[in-house]
């Protein structure tokens, strides 16, 4: 760190200050840090730690600090708990979603009384064919008699159907209204919090709630509900019209319902309690594919994806582990269900028979009891699935309602608050004391007192982790103080409205956060809440196109094809660096703030870039409040006071000549970045030309000099067009890739390759499911004995009851096996379900990670997406495993047996009832294909608006900033709508033909029964062969019929299976997986471009590589310099082989790198970028990414440390190297994480060693340090460094300047400044002269 060089350790700075200074950029990453380390029982290497409860953890975190101390850091962090039931969800819905829900709720219930009145006309039946038996009746009447029963089955199925489609349409629609809103307020909730309460949530988890989670809810409040008021309608009627018939055997037949009750109530409880572990557990798998996903460059130039995918599989592990559990239960619970049902049967034949030689009863009356109770209790067996469809959603519910309860502390949307009539823009600090609220042991700032005059610039210099970034979390309010307090214009900023206080602010931060729309909305978000915003489309132009011009961004923009309307792609990645920067200032300036913040807006830049952005940065900052934040002291060298800033306190301020003639910490650091300008060149000609330069700089707009050359000069444009460039010719040998379809087929033997090694199991599982399915064949027999025992004449009294006696028996024991069997299905494929889930998952990210970076490059790979992809579809793949797979069988037995028993005994009656059987399945098969065509488009609609949130909320700082809470929210709600109505019209035709399969029973039944009728009455068959094959078939069918229950989670899964095989199939053109290609036994690190032309593959049309060559010879330090867009960056991105250059190709030892093998060639390179990317996890554990080898011994990462000079930081730290770093890295400084990935990259021994701007985000001290670092590496490999800031590469061996995607000089630094030409024009645009 240096930090003790800095003048002021002398006077004695306590320890823990060493500590603060360098963790306090928190703010560096976009995204919050999800785990506080106070919060994590992390035992140390000494163990010398106590492991005790989190929250006592989190107290003692705190204990240090006065009370009124700690509550401000409570505020800002505490979430409330809260209770939520399931009724909670349906807290946003409207009046006229109520109305629906009440008339489709009477709908349901009708729907589902009329089920059990079918029984009064059986039993009804089945009295009239024992009076026909029995000669009460005769020929015609007995025909008249079932005509009439025959037609109420029909009106009785008419009245089903209206009903069903009603309540089907109502419910669903609702359900997405609901959801719909939940999801709205969600993200209205998230993007209202406040700043400290994202650095405590892990990027992945607000993914994770926006998709899955929400999807979770809108099951809950869906269809299902319906569905369950159904069966919860047939249940009691059936109960109801038992009670009338004959109260004592209903009551008595009552015990199963309690006996059901008691079951699922006793199951629900544990499966709620494991599925919220399984969901959690794998929350925290999420957070880390989100990370991989969004540094994926990093992961691949490490070849680390193995170690990642290894630690996201043991989150996999976990989540697996309650999974087994959940599903365990419910196994027991659903065979304990069956065998409930089957006891029933006996019980209701023993008491019946009793009852009925006792003249309390006759058999229509038992008949229509026990089917009604049957049917009551059945239905309730619907309910279990649902039920816990209800459980879920509540369980998902709770943890989203937490956020939307939450009372930010800081509410950018409220309208609270004071707001000044004008504004002039002066910032006060008084006695401010900060500590952020992740990690509150660090104290940040200490007794700041700081006066910025309006309308002059500030400009805050200091080592990096000393505070600077801080005041400007402070001014835009994203913390609040714990102590002192912030002033604008003489009010306290907390008395001000929030929102209005930051739209009079505009900050562009070090790393700009742009969004996934067009360049110049990009720019107009600068706009909002501006009086500006509500003026005519002309005048809003105007202003983007003069601000455009301000940031020197208009020339290079008119160059993209598309102009103004270039879409930048997610964050922004489709342009570079300066590019970027120069659209976040158009942003910030176009709606000519009072406070104008830069946290250091070009330290990302180029020396030309630099230039002309710092160029337009003057002019913005021109009459305005300006704080600039910088590490290259160049740019603020005109600032009108200048603060230094060490260990979060202030050790001088002045203008620069003032510091400079008190030789302070602030000369200290001048001289650290003062250029060796070549000895041979006097400094007067060099002033002369310097002043000449600037002097162009300012005539600007109309001078050439301060074009930016970024992205090919018109002229450039112009020369290659000529020529037909060659790139242009290889790119149209490209054919785009096809999307395939799959049969079922596929995907059914794809996702049975996932349970290969479950065979044995699986085979087991299928063995219980056929006897399982056997059941129903059996009772039919059973079930038509008893009946005709039940017709016996007084005279037969004592054969009945013994006959009724032993078939209650055989109940019984049919009750045992199915006990047996639906408990052992259930488990076997719960085990094999959720061991799918985990191999899926694991294949997955393996098979993400194992793609090519212009697979990432592509919009709809964005990490939100790849990360919800990965929660949701591989949840879906079980719908077509285990239990799904195990009902099929159930069913498929059911059916085959039935229909064979049937044939057996009656082949005329079986035959119709037969060709019924189509009908019921066909209209079950219809409903499934609705649902799968349904499935995909519902998904496509909410996966766009859900990347969408997760852009919103991963750059929640810009957001903020920019107020653009609001506009997020409108377009959201936007996408919500739009969406809602496209689904209604797909429900209105699927809802058609699932009313249909249901109504489609009673008419079957009605043909059954008057076709049978016939036969009896002709004499054909007797009672007991007309009962047996109805029941076979007609209940057979029905319960076939439930199979297609199951059939929205065979479209999902169908659909699911679908995207994976897609996945698993697409082979990158760059596979990390591939054995092929040579193994280098050494090398030597000699590289040579030849003739590389290039483009990225997502921006076709834009060359960036047009030609190049260059040579390094092994050892050599060279560094590539040249503006932004030039192709510095992209040489080492296909260096690293992410791309392969369209024409020529890279040479390293003479052997060109797409022939090696690609892991093997990687193991000898390392690199270091612009950005570091950290992982959650400890120190420890983000240097060891860095080799490939599992045993690293300590030594060898204690020498890594020590040559990246990280190891005595580290050590300074209470945890050493089991600190842990919080998500992205987001608790260290920019500083700490660039030298903890050079140790990283160090820990490799690389041969060649890549250096993509290494130093830029550096301010002077801690780039000196890591510039030692660097430059310790670089000996005896070959290295090459792409800079921004020339002194870091004076002692390069060569250097390239770029130009245009060419280069256009090379040298050494002395040899290049003789030569007087673009090298020796950038050095000076950067000398650091006494102004």
């Amino acid at each position: 760190m240096g930090i003790n060089e800095s003048p002021d350790s002398s006077s004695g700075t306590s320890s823990i200050d060493h500590v603060t200074a360098d963790n306090e950029k928190t703010i560096a990453g976009q995204v919050p840090a999800p785990t506080d380390p106070a919060g994590v029982n992390v035992l140390s290497k000494l163990d010398s730690h106590v492991v005790k409860p989190i929250d006592e953890k989190k107290q003692s975190a705190l204990d240090h600090l006065p009370e009124d101390e700690q509550t401000i850091i409570k505020r800002q962090v505490d979430t409330p708990d809260i209770k939520v039931t399931y009724f909670t969800l349906y807290r946003y819905a409207t009046r006229n979603d109520f109305i629906i829900m009440f008339i489709s709720a009477i709908c349901a219930i009708v729907a589902g009384a009329l089920l059990p009145l079918m029984t009064v006309i059986f039993g009804q039946l089945a009295g009239t064919f024992q009076n026909m038996f029995n000669g009460t009746l005769n020929q015609d009447e007995f025909n008249d008699e079932l005509a009439d029963y025959t037609l109420y089955f029909l009106y009785l199925g008419i009245g089903e159907f209206v009903m069903t489609y009603i309540f089907t349409v109502g419910f669903i629609y609702v359900g997405e209204h609901c959801s719909g809103k939940v999801r709205e307020h969600y993200l209205k909730a998230i993007l209202t919090q406040n700043i400290g309460f994202f650095d405590k949530l892990g990027a992945g988890e607000i993914t994770t709630r926006i998709t899955a989670d929400s999807n979770l809810v809108q099951d809950a409040v869906s269809e299902k509900v319906g569905l369950t008021l159904n069966a919860v309608a047939t249940f009691i009627a059936a109960f109801v019209i038992g009670f009338i018939k004959y109260w004592k055997l209903t009551l008595i037949l009552t015990s199963t319902v309690v006996a059901i009750t008691v079951i699922m109530g006793g199951g629900s409880n544990w499966i709620i309690k494991f599925n919220k572990q399984s969901l959690n557990s794998y929350a925290e798998g999420g957070t880390v594919a989100e990370e991989v996903m969004s540094s994926i460059r990093n992961a691949t130039a490490f070849n680390t994806q193995e170690k990642l995918a290894r630690q996201y599989d043991s989150h996999l592990a976990e989540a697996e582990k309650w999974g087994k559990k959940m599903k365990y239960v419910l196994a027991v619970m659903l065979g304990g269900m069956m065998t409930v049902i089957y006891l029933n049967y006996g019980l209701a034949f023993w008491m019946g028979s009793r009852f009925l030689v006792s003249g309390d009863v006759d058999l229509s009356d038992v008949l229509t009891i026990l089917l009604s109770i049957i049917i009551g209790a059945f239905s309730l067996g619907h309910v279990g699935p649902w039920v816990q469809a209800f459980q879920t959603g509540t369980a998902a519910g709770a943890k989203i309602f937490n956020t939307i309860d939450r009372e930010s502390p800081l509410d950018p949307i409220s309208i609270e608050g004071a707001t000044l009539d004008n504004v002039k823009g002066t910032v006060e600090l008084r006695g401010v004391k900060h500590i952020y609220p992740s990690r509150p042991e660090v104290i940040v700032m200490e007794d700041v007192n700081l006066l910025i005059p309006a309308g002059k610039t500030t400009a805050l210099v200091g080592s990096s982790g000393s505070g600077k970034s801080t005041i400007v979390g402070l001014v835009e309010r994203f913390y609040d103080p714990v102590k002192g307090s912030v002033f604008l214009d003489g009010h306290n900023v907390q008395d001000l409205n929030l929102r209005w206080l930051r739209q009079h602010i505009s900050l562009v931060s070090q790393e700009p956060t742009l969004f996934a729309v067009s360049i110049y909305d990009n720019i107009r978000h600068g706009l909002i809440g501006t009086e500006y915003e509500k003026m005519g489309e002309e005048k809003v132009r105007e202003l983007i196109m003069e601000a455009a011009r301000m940031a020197n961004a208009y020339d290079f923009v008119t160059q993209l094809p598309e102009g103004f309307d270039t879409n930048v792609g997610d964050r922004g990645f489709l342009l570079s660096g300066g590019q970027k920067q120069r659209i976040a200032i158009a942003r910030a300036i176009v709606s000519d703030p009072k406070i104008l913040l830069l946290d250091e807006a070009t330290s990302a830049l180029d020396t030309k870039s630099e230039g002309v952005v710092q160029h337009a940065l003057d002019k913005a900052a021109q009459g305005r409040t300006t704080i600039v934040i910088a590490h290259r002291l160049s740019t603020i060298k005109d600032a009108d006071n200048i603060v230094v800033m060490s260990h979060g306190k202030i050790v001088e301020q002045g203008t620069h000549s003032e510091l400079i003639s008190r030789r302070g910490t602030y000369h200290k650091l001048v001289e650290a970045q003062r250029i060796a300008a070549a000895k041979n060149s006097p400094a007067d000609e060099e002033e002369a030309l310097l002043s000449e330069k600037d002097a162009n700089l300012v005539e600007g707009q109309n001078g050439d000099n301060a074009v930016d050359p970024d992205d090919a000069d018109p002229l450039g444009l112009k020369r290659t067009q000529t020529s037909k460039s060659k790139a242009s010719v290889a790119l149209q040998g490209k054919q785009a890739e096809k999307t395939r379809q799959y049969s079922l087929w596929t995907l059914i033997k794809l996702i049975g390759s996932f349970n290969k090694q479950e065979w044995h199991i699986m085979l087991f599982g299928l063995f219980w499911s056929i006897i399982a399915g056997g059941a129903n064949p059996v009772q039919a027999v059973f079930f038509a004995k008893s009946i005709v025992a039940l017709t016996y004449p007084p005279s037969m009294y004592d054969k009945l009851r013994s006959d009724a006696n032993f078939w209650s028996l055989m109940y019984l024991m049919l009750a045992l096996t199915q006990l047996l069997s639906f408990t052992g299905q259930g488990i076997c494929f719960a085990y094999c379900s959720e061991r799918l889930i985990h191999r899926t998952r694991n294949r997955a990210f393996r098979t993400i990670l194992r793609q090519d970076i212009q697979f990432f490059d592509r919009e709809e790979n964005s990490a939100g997406a790849l990360t919800s992809f990965l929660s949701t579809e591989t949840t879906y793949l079980a719908g077509l495993s285990g239990s799904t797979l195990g009902t099929i069988l159930v069913v498929l037995t059911t059916l085959i047996a039935a229909i064979s028993l049937s044939l057996a005994i009656a082949w005329k009656l079986s035959l119709v009832c037969i060709s019924t059987i189509p009908l019921l399945l066909g209209a079950g098969f219809f409903r499934f294909w609705m649902l799968a065509r349904f499935e995909s488009r519902a998904k496509k609609a909410y996966e766009r608006s859900a990347n969408y949130a997760c852009e919103a909320t991963s750059a929640i700082r810009t957001v903020a900033s920019l107020t653009r809470e609001e506009e997020v929210m409108a377009q959201y709600h936007e996408q919500l709508v739009s969406q809602g109505a496209k689904s209604l019209r797909s429900v209105l035709k699927s809802s058609t033909l699932y009313a249909a399969s249901q109504s489609l029973m009673f008419l079957c039944s009605a043909l059954g029964f008057w076709y049978g009728g016939r036969q009896m009455a002709s004499g054909e068959i007797s009672m007991f062969q007309f009962f047996v094959t109805f029941s076979a078939i007609i209940f057979g069918a029905q319960s076939a019929g439930t199979i297609f229950s199951f059939a929205p989670d065979m479209g999902k899964a169908k659909h699911a299976a679908t995207e994976m095989k897609t996945l698993f199939d697409r082979k990158p053109d760059i596979d990390s997986w591939s054995t092929e290609g040579r193994k280098l036994s050494g090398m030597e690190g000699h590289i040579e471009f030849r003739d590389v032309h290039f483009r990225y593959p997502t921006r076709p049309e834009q060359p960036v590589l047009r030609g190049l060559n260059l040579e390094v010879k092994p050892g050599q330090y060279v560094a590539l310099v040249g503006a932004s867009g030039c192709g510095k960056s992209t040489t080492i991105a296909l260096m690293e082989r992410f791309y392969d250059p369209l024409v020529g190709g890279i040479f390293v030892d003479g052997q060109e790198i797409s022939g090696l093998n690609i892991n093997d060639y990687r193991s000898y390179l390392a690199l270091v970028s612009q950005e570091p990317t950290l992982y959650q996890g400890t120190i420890r554990d983000n240097v060891l990414l860095g080799s490939d080898r599992e045993d690293v011994s300590e030594e060898a990462i204690a020498r890594a440390c020590k040559d990246a000079n990280i190891y005595d930081f580290i050590m300074s730290l209470p945890e050493g190297f089991q600190t842990i770093c919080g998500s992205k890295g987001a608790l260290l400084s920019g500083g700490q994480k660039q030298r903890i990935a050079i140790a990283r990259a160090l820990l490799r021994d690389p041969k060649i060693l890549l250096l993509d701007e290494a130093t830029s985000a550096l301010d002077s001290e801690s780039e000196k340090v890591v510039q030692a670092a660097l430059d310790a590496a670089a000996q005896g490999r070959t290295t090459i460094a792409v800079a921004h800031r020339l002194s870091t590469i004076q002692k390069a061996d060569v250097i390239y300047v770029f130009d245009t995607g060419r280069i256009v000089e090379s040298g050494t630094h002395n040899e290049l400044l003789a030569r007087k030409g673009r090298y020796f024009e950038l050095v000076n645009l950067q000398s650091l002269g006494k102004a």
